[in-house]
């Protein structure tokens, strides 16, 4: 009916404006008389365009005779035609109509484009809102020439945002982050436990508040010239974000409203392909007929007593091993397993199918979904405007039991009080609600760890879940089993029940934020005016967590609060001042000071022992009181002195200078004040060349410095009190002792660029070189053994960064009639970088120690963010194997670790295509990383315990390669030779302790019989299980079609736009099996590195707009 009902209502709209409809035609000129194609020719106050064709030519229905026209090109200024009866309409735009392209800079000024002397890239909220993630910043992927955006793949996760490669070895590496010329914060909540590979909850960055909906634009300043009036946070570059506004002297209220509608599957591409071959157990590692507890166990199945009579009379999986090397399917029809082991279940005691699970983890996942409702206000009117709105997103993740909830409110007023005095404010407040957040990491509570690593292929998802519906009980796949005793059989040995896992330890937390300013621009004179500013963020959080009464680990409670503010106080003082013979001259900037005061308090505690009443998550129900509560009170005081002044010569040379000087409080007083300036140096050389196909080209040269001072609290020693003991109140001393001679970091840069348009501005790009040198580094190193500490904070090591980025845009294709157009937009980024020094005679740094014997390291001479582990011992570059006939062999792996890889890719880029036609448009985005490395301690596990496919399977011989060896199996090992040995046969080593070879080709398989086989953690090197992070993904995809304003003349309508939108839908390349090779632990220095990996995600949506 409610089909009927709308088709009927779109009937009676088009005849009550079929008769009111008339065509316009006309050609669009330049100044030569030529045709002007290209030209987009809009009705004003609609969404209904068109276009000129090759010769200038347009037509175009309007919907009245009192309809306006409005004609534009990319630089031009626009022009109005009413259509006032008219049916033919001619336009002349030509050179002297250059319009100034306003983009966002430091401190909120918008100024114009081609006067800038670095480089900035601006991306459209149009596309950001559609697209709709949660974190704004994955929409930008792809998209910004120099920045590597990479998401973590989780729900409402942390997005790891790096422009123009890492600038400190131990320190923050994220942008900083302005709203409307608000600075926010971005921390990221990062346990230690997660720094290091293992568990914990990725509860996202903070500028993730943000509301996509309210998005105007984002600027990205990329270089230490373009963000250096930000002072010292800013030496990573800054995302300037623009929220949308009421348009003064529009008339009346409109009304936006916006709601979307995103369903989500998991890329069964990036998980692994599962043997379904044997089923759970560890095989021959535990050789044949061991005794334990009065049962026989042999690895593969064992003889049980079922019924308690002393008699072995049932056969069982081994279902407390973790691992897949159990017993053929095709070797058993039925066995006693993990469902026969639970008194809840009708199976109790019985045998059950032994064979491969129907319900592989890959079917756990559930269908995302996500909902954005929005609805905004605007109005104005000459003397100012607003605009108020409300955003509720709500999301449910592809675990069981997660969703995340925000609700955004904001508002944008302006107001001109006087002629000369005018008021702004920017006001957003959001409450982001979380529960069931992933787990990351080698944890019990991310599934992943064991679905990728430890796992029997047996075990059927659908099956755990039937059984942990029950009664809500953790009945595990991976019970003790029959062997332990009855006491304890059915409890869970290593992993629990997913399902329970997944209901019963989970998280909450709650965020609630408030950013918002108010400015007051006084105009004093013609070229002089004087803006006072206030800004502020703050923001309280609450994170909870539960590991309940029956899991693997001991049960606990935690609770984590955080509250943050942060105030700044703006006094600028602004000039614009031309002059010389016809004002030749201008010179325009700015004199001001800002205030910044900032702090942050957090509580962590948990529970100590467990909990006296299962389900009671308090700390009263601690059974041993509570673990010392973790406390920090930290705050900041900086003050900053700044100016810019641009001195411009008849609009086609533009010097710029500024400089800004900080004071703060984190770092000595003899050390707390640091300077740094920028100077940048911009030629229009098109206005001096005849080129008749060059609309626009400029070069620009930067040089500038900006520091980075100490974190907070890095000055003093200070004591920590610990768990008391028998009442006692224990303390101790820090393991990190403080410096109060610390200086600020420093990095000094250099850019050069060069902006080129051609052919009437359908073609153009934006090249970039630049240089960039960061010393003092602030690091915690190891002193001297007299100094009392493990490390010290010191300023020690240089890092250097050199790269070069290109944007190359332009229209590929327009029809003559201007219905149909082709557009593409393409960047491209490399970066360079070095550690060029740390202190001492220290060459490695380390960042972090990880599961499976590989550490993250600053490494001198290397780019930063080596991956360092075990390799293969080469010879005349082939690996040496070692082994005999009998045990088969495995690789020789190096006696010291080495560098594998680095986590840094060699390049990356983006693509866009956008085709239109009328008044459809489909866009699509390909996102591109060539190179950059990642160990999987996922496969490292997960080939040692036989849960991949490439565990089974026959060799070439066509032999099962979990055959013995000396039985014809194991698995073929090409390209070998085999290790040198001496007389007694005994293995022959170099000076550095490596297995050396005669050059002896190896003709022996590699065993793989038990875990420790030649892939699997326990013997292989670590290099195996490095891979490459290459990969080509369409990251967007956007069709929209925009109803004809026509339709809805007198209506009260003023548009309806229809998208649908994906995102992640396909990995069109990659060189990493079993994974998305974008996914990682969370936003931070480490990375590099899998371990339980989430699976991508395949999104696709549905959005529409209505404008009133």
């Amino acid at each position: 009916m409610k089909h009927c009902l709308t088709m009927v209502l779109f009937l009676l709209l088009s005849s009550a404006v079929i008769g009111q409809v008339k065509t316009v035609s006309g050609t669009v000129t330049d100044d030569s008389g030529g045709g002007f194609p290209g030209v987009m020719i809009m009705i004003k106050g609609s969404e209904k365009g068109a276009t000129s064709d090759d010769n200038g030519k347009y037509k175009i229905e309007v919907p009245n005779e009192d309809a306006v026209l409005v004609f534009s090109f990319t630089g031009m200024d626009s022009q109005e035609k009413p259509v006032k009866g008219l049916t033919t309409i001619d336009v002349m735009l030509g050179e002297g109509q250059l319009m100034e392209e306003l983009v966002v800079t430091a401190l909120g000024v918008s100024r114009d484009k081609k006067s800038l002397g670095y480089a900035t890239q601006t991306i459209d909220g149009d596309g950001i809102a559609k697209m709709g993630d949660v974190n704004f910043m994955s929409s930008l992927s792809g998209q910004v020439a120099g920045a590597q955006i990479k998401n973590s793949g989780t729900m409402g996760g942390s997005a790891n945002v790096i422009i123009r490669g890492y600038t400190s070895i131990g320190g923050n590496n994220q942008p900083l982050y302005v709203v409307d010329g608000i600075p926010i914060n971005n921390d990221v909540t990062n346990s230690s436990n997660q720094q290091t590979g293992r568990g914990g909850f990725d509860y996202g960055n903070a500028a993730m508040d943000i509301n996509p909906q309210d998005i105007e634009s984002v600027s990205v300043l990329k270089g230490a010239a373009a963000s250096a009036l930000y002072g010292a946070r800013a030496a990573n570059g800054v995302i300037l974000i623009t929220t949308k506004k009421g348009t003064k002297g529009k008339k009346g209220i409109g009304v936006t409203v916006t709601s979307g509608l995103t369903f989500g599957k998991i890329n069964k591409n990036t998980m692994p392909t599962y043997q379904k071959e044997y089923g759970q157990g560890y095989g021959r590692y535990y050789g044949p007929d061991t005794v334990y507890t009065g049962a026989v166990y042999n690895g593969y199945v064992e003889q049980v007593d079922v019924d308690g009579d002393g008699t072995l009379d049932g056969l069982s999986t081994p279902m407390g091993d973790d691992a897949s090397f159990g017993l053929a399917y095709s070797e058993a029809d039925q066995l006693l397993s993990w469902q026969s082991i639970h008194p809840e279940m009708s199976t109790y005691l019985q045998p059950v199918p032994y064979e491969a699970a129907e319900n592989d983890p890959t079917t756990f996942y559930e269908t995302s979904m996500m909902t954005t409702n929005s609805v905004a206000l605007d109005g104005a009117n000459d003397n100012g405007a607003f605009r108020f709105s409300l955003t509720d997103m709500r999301q449910k993740g592809i675990m069981p039991n997660s969703n995340l909830r925000k609700n955004n409110a904001s508002l944008n007023v302006n107001y001109d009080l006087t002629d000369k005095l005018s008021f702004s404010s920017s006001m957003q407040y959001v409450n982001t609600q979380g529960l069931g957040r992933f787990g990351t990491g080698y944890d019990n509570r991310n599934v992943n760890q064991s679905f990728r690593q430890w796992y029997g292929t047996n075990v059927d998802m659908v099956e755990q879940y039937d059984a942990y519906m029950l009664n809500e009980n953790n009945l595990s796949w991976n019970a003790y089993g029959f062997t332990a005793p009855e006491s304890t059989r059915a409890n869970p040995h290593y992993f629990d029940n997913p399902y329970y896992m997944r209901y019963q330890n989970y998280s909450t937390d709650n965020r609630d934020r408030f950013i918002g300013n108010m400015v007051l621009d006084y105009e004093i004179n013609d070229w002089l005016s004087v803006m006072g500013r206030i800004t502020n963020d703050n923001f309280s959080e609450l994170q909870e967590e539960r590991i309940a009464a029956q899991s693997v680990d001991v049960p606990m409670y935690s609770k984590y609060t955080k509250s943050f503010y942060e105030r700044n106080y703006d006094l600028f003082l602004n000039f614009d001042k031309s002059f010389g013979t016809d004002d030749v001259f201008n010179l325009y900037g700015m004199v001001g000071t800002n205030i910044r005061r900032s702090g942050v308090n957090t509580t962590d505690a948990m529970t100590n022992g467990g909990l006296v009443v299962p389900g009671i998550y308090s700390f009263s129900n601690s059974v041993n009181g509570i673990e010392a509560p973790s406390e920090t009170d930290a705050s900041r005081a900086v003050n900053g002195y700044l100016g810019r002044a641009t001195l411009a010569y008849d609009k086609f040379l533009y010097l710029d200078l500024s400089a800004r000087m900080d004071k703060s409080s984190t770092l000595p007083e003899e050390n707390n004040t640091f300077f740094y300036p920028a100077a940048t140096l911009s030629l229009l050389y098109s206005e001096l060349l005849d080129v008749s196909f060059m609309d626009f080209g400029k070069v620009r040269l930067n040089y500038a410095q900006v520091g980075n001072d100490a974190p907070m609290q890095r000055l003093q020693n200070v004591y920590s009190v610990g768990t008391p003991f028998g009442g006692t109140t224990l303390s101790s001393a820090p393991n990190t002792g403080y410096n109060n001679a610390l200086l600020p970091e420093n990095t000094t840069s250099f850019e050069i660029g060069f902006e080129n348009k051609f052919f009437k501005n359908k073609l153009g790009f934006d090249f970039t070189y630049y240089s960039a040198t960061t010393a003092n580094q602030i690091l915690a190193v190891r002193p001297s053994s007299s100094s009392g500490t493990y490390y010290q904070y010191v300023n020690a090591g240089e890092i250097e960064n050199k790269g070069m980025e290109l944007q190359l845009y332009g229209n590929v294709f327009t029809s003559k009639s201007g219905d149909f157009s082709w557009d593409m937009r393409l960047n491209w980024a490399t970066n360079q970088n070095k550690v060029v020094s740390l202190t001492g005679d220290l060459e490695t740094y380390q960042l972090a120690s990880l599961q499976g014997g590989i550490t993250i390291e600053a490494t001198v001479g290397e780019s930063y963010g080596t991956i360092n582990g075990t390799n293969y011992v080469y010879h005349d570059g082939k690996p040496i194997v070692y082994g005999t006939e009998t045990s088969g062999v495995r690789y020789a792996k190096t006696s010291k670790p080495e560098i594998l890889g680095n986590m840094l890719p060699d390049w990356t880029g983006g693509i866009t295509n956008t085709f239109s036609y009328k008044n459809l448009s489909v866009s699509a985005l390909i996102d591109i990383q060539k190179g950059g490395s990642f160990f999987s301690l996922d496969t490292w596990y997960g080939y040692g315990t036989g849960i991949y496919d490439i565990t089974a399977g026959t060799n070439s011989d066509g032999n099962p390669i979990r055959d013995y060896v000396s039985d014809g199996g194991g698995i073929d090992i090409e390209g070998a030779v085999s290790a040198a040995v001496d007389g007694s046969g005994a293995y022959i080593y170099d000076a550095d302790g490596n297995m050396t070879s005669t050059g002896a080709e190896n003709t022996i398989n590699g065993d793989f019989d038990n875990y420790a086989n030649a892939y699997g953690w326990a013997t292989a090197p670590n290099a195996m299980h490095v891979y490459d992070a290459t990969y080509v993904k369409l990251r967007q995809l956007m069709i929209t079609y925009s109803f004809p304003t026509t339709m809805f003349n007198g209506k009260g309508i003023q548009g309806i736009d229809v998208g649908i939108i994906g995102r992640n839908l396909a990995i069109l390349f990659k060189n990493s099996p079993h994974t998305d090779p974008e996914a990682g632990l969370s936003a931070g220095n480490v990375q590099g590195y899998q371990s339980g990996a989430y699976p991508a995600v395949k999104e696709l949506g549905l959005n529409v707009t209505f404008k009133f």
